[in-house]
């Protein structure tokens, strides 16, 4: 069993009061060169099945869709998958469909002007463009996102070679920490949150803003998954590092083997 980190310990010992809220790409998968082909790290469906268990929250919250989710995770049982930032949750009916006809719009100007090696991904309410196998064209995607910017209105983030366009509503993953939280008021002492890119930040400052029935912050830990292109900011705002998605995936097993190996803890699951 790996040893876990003293940080984490208060969540091992009470598990059933914690909270672990995850990023996907670069936390539970490997960066790749084609988001397409991005899948988790060997075991993790499982993993997060096991961890659902015994914690009493356990979220994937990811910047891809919610169905992209379901299909490379399984959908595993007791695990809330939150996509897109927190918009599946938040846009419903006419306003959804509203933003879709305009993503629509903006994806297929894209793919019919984008210069080779830039791929456009549509994500149904968002759309990333990725320059990461053309680096050459990086200021192609920021000008195109600049324009969309201003003549529809949409909202511009930056990821790792990468800049995504989504509707110019309040929602990221910090507003899907705190709605989280809500839901299970007065069941959480605890919370951490594993992320590796400039998105995870409102989620890591979510934690900040988070207390129990007492009105005291409840106990909380950030974790970056760090490679040598993370952005510094991430590590920088953590409170615990691990190499990449590998090192996230160890630390998680470790957290689920110190939970496990709590006196009666079978007994108590």
């Amino acid at each position: 069993m790996a040893e876990l980190p003293a940080l984490l310990r208060p969540l091992a010992e009470a598990p059933g009061r914690s909270a672990l809220v995850l990023d996907f790409d670069g936390t539970l998968a490997g960066i790749v060169e084609d988001p397409r082909d991005a899948r988790p790290l060997p075991g993790v469906p499982d993993l997060l099945a096991d961890l659902a268990v015994t914690f009493a929250l356990v979220a994937v919250v990811s910047g891809r869709p919610t169905e992209f989710l379901e299909e490379v995770l399984g959908s595993p049982p007791g695990v809330v998958l939150a996509g897109l930032y927190g918009l599946d949750r938040a846009l419903r009916g006419p306003e959804r469909d509203k933003w879709v006809h305009i993503i629509d719009a903006v994806v297929d100007e894209a793919t019919a002007t984008a210069p080779p090696g830039v791929y456009v991904e549509p994500k149904g309410l968002t759309t990333t463009l990725h320059w990461r196998r053309a680096p050459e064209q990086k200021d192609w995607v920021v000008a195109f996102a600049e324009r969309e910017h201003e003549t529809r209105g949409l909202a511009i983030h930056e990821g790792r070679h990468e800049r995504e366009l989504r509707p110019p509503i309040q929602v990221d993953k910090g507003t899907v920490v705190r709605s989280l939280a809500d839901e299970y008021a007065g069941r959480l002492q605890a919370v951490a949150a594993f992320g590796d890119d400039k998105g995870d930040l409102p989620a890591f400052a979510a934690l900040d803003e988070l207390t129990g029935p007492d009105g005291q912050p409840l106990y909380t830990v950030r974790v970056a998954a760090v490679d040598t292109e993370s952005p510094v900011e991430v590590a920088a705002r953590a409170d615990l590092t691990v190499s990449g998605a590998a090192g996230s995936v160890a630390l998680l097993r470790a957290l689920a083997d110190a939970a496990d190996a709590r006196p009666n803890a079978k007994a108590q699951a």
